[in-house]
């Protein structure tokens, strides 16, 4: 996204209520919400002041209250529940109605700098799958939008990017998702893990995507999971496509053989919508426990 002329361009920025030690998105338009600690891996811009109220005007206005958005076409589902509880067993207490959750404007989650979450990070307890990671906090909502093809059960988080999409599709959505792998990828053992991962992901950019898009792998190696043997394909997506706000998605699958018949697949994906909680991709990838 690149703001009106004039306007400083999105990034991290010395946050402006003063905050010690953080740094706030500016998304080109207006602050957002979301704040992370500065450190090693966080690009800041230099400080600046947003333009008095009838500046806004030569930007072009302020800016719209985002919309609540997902991907999917499972039908509405827009009554998704304000996670409230810790998420345990893949079962969870929430609240509000369903008008309520469907006016609230968007909340994205903060992000925060280093390579995991900090102790006591509230957790996703995929029991079916096997796998549990972190909860990424006010602003994702519980997993409420059925299995996914790619696994027999689906647990997890998402919030919705964008509504009313072209060719029948309802909505996009950011999602860290998980569940045990559904048939017809390939699996066979531990012996298969590249070629099952390399399987789901043609078919995931296939079935979940605008066409034609193209596509910058950015990690397809082994990895060791809690111990466990897995594979990570980490990619980014881009497209040009009509009624589409995003043009790319950054997204990575985690394929785990946790010992059972079907193997954990870990689905994150976050549309360049909001390219400033990327991050959140790796640091859920080296988070991941078996239980």
């Amino acid at each position: 996204m690149s703001g009106p002329q004039g306007a400083p361009a999105p990034g991290w920025y010395p946050d402006p209520d003063g905050a010690p030690g953080l740094v706030r998105w500016w998304n080109g338009m207006t602050w957002s919400d979301v704040t992370t600690p500065a450190g090693p891996g966080v690009q800041v811009g230099a400080p600046f002041q947003p333009p008095a109220a009838p500046q806004w005007e030569q930007w072009g206005g302020p800016p719209e209250q985002p919309r609540r958005r997902r991907r999917w076409p499972w039908g509405a589902g827009l009554g998704a529940l304000l996670l409230v509880a810790v998420l345990v067993l893949a079962g969870v207490l929430s609240g509000g109605s369903p008008e309520e959750v469907a006016d609230a404007p968007l909340q994205v989650p903060p992000t925060q700098a280093g390579p995991t979450f900090p102790p006591g990070t509230v957790r996703i307890f995929d029991e079916p799958a096997g796998i549990s990671y972190p909860f990424l906090g006010d602003g994702w909502f519980e997993w409420d939008r059925g299995p996914q093809l790619e696994t027999t059960e689906t647990a997890g988080q998402y919030f919705v990017t964008q509504e009313n999409l072209p060719d029948g599709f309802d909505v996009f959505i950011a999602q860290c998702t998980s569940g045990p792998l559904g048939e017809g990828f390939g699996w066979s053992g531990a012996g298969s893990l590249q070629a099952t991962t390399t399987a789901i992901a043609d078919y995931v950019r296939a079935a979940h995507y605008p066409a034609p898009n193209e596509r910058t792998v950015r990690r397809d190696e082994a990895v060791t999971v809690d111990g466990a043997a897995g594979w990570v394909y980490e990619f980014d997506l881009s497209w040009d496509v009509a009624g589409y706000d995003s043009t790319g998605e950054r997204a990575a699958l985690l394929l785990v053989d946790v010992g059972r018949p079907a193997p954990a697949l870990l689905y994150l994906s976050i549309p360049n919508t909001h390219a400033e909680l990327y991050g959140v991709i790796d640091r859920v990838l080296a988070d991941v426990q078996l239980i």
